[in-house]
């Protein structure tokens, strides 16, 4: 694994229920429990899924032409029992539409293919998911002692 591989955030409490997430490059995002107007981090597991596959797809469509519309809708089912909490029946649809034109027709016509390739091979985040890939946690009590 080379250095630039790794990828990081930072999560600090910001108040009762609020957290603010920041990555490498200073960007921030705030989310929360539930009781407000924040993305809760089921739904920002949810955005994260669409938004790679979104990316991937529209870097490869709109190379040939711009989409008239773009919109990707993520579903799953949370479920709650004797083996903790979790997501299924996870879904991502694509509703994407081209302008008429030579254009558009080439964009429509690898838009299929574009989708198939960001869920089999490019989206990191879902490829994530469905290899099942174990999440190390660490506890440490602020004097370095774990």
């Amino acid at each position: 694994m080379t250095d630039n591989a790794l990828r990081s955030v930072t999560i600090e409490r910001a108040g009762p229920g609020r957290f603010t997430a920041t990555n490498a490059r200073g960007s921030t995002l705030t989310f929360g429990t539930g009781g407000g107007a924040d993305f809760t981090p089921v739904e920002l597991f949810l955005a994260a899924i669409g938004g790679c596959s979104a990316a991937d797809v529209e870097v490869a469509t709109s190379r040939h032409e711009e989409p008239a519309a773009f919109t990707v809708t993520v579903t799953g089912t949370k479920v709650e029992d004797e083996g903790g909490n979790r997501m299924s029946d996870l879904g991502v649809a694509f509703h994407v539409t081209f302008p008429d034109g030579p254009s558009g027709e080439r964009a429509r016509t690898i838009l299929p293919r574009a989708v198939k390739t960001s869920h089999d091979r490019l989206c990191t985040v879902s490829r994530t998911v469905e290899a099942g890939t174990p999440v190390t946690v660490t506890v440490s009590d602020g004097t370095g002692d774990a």
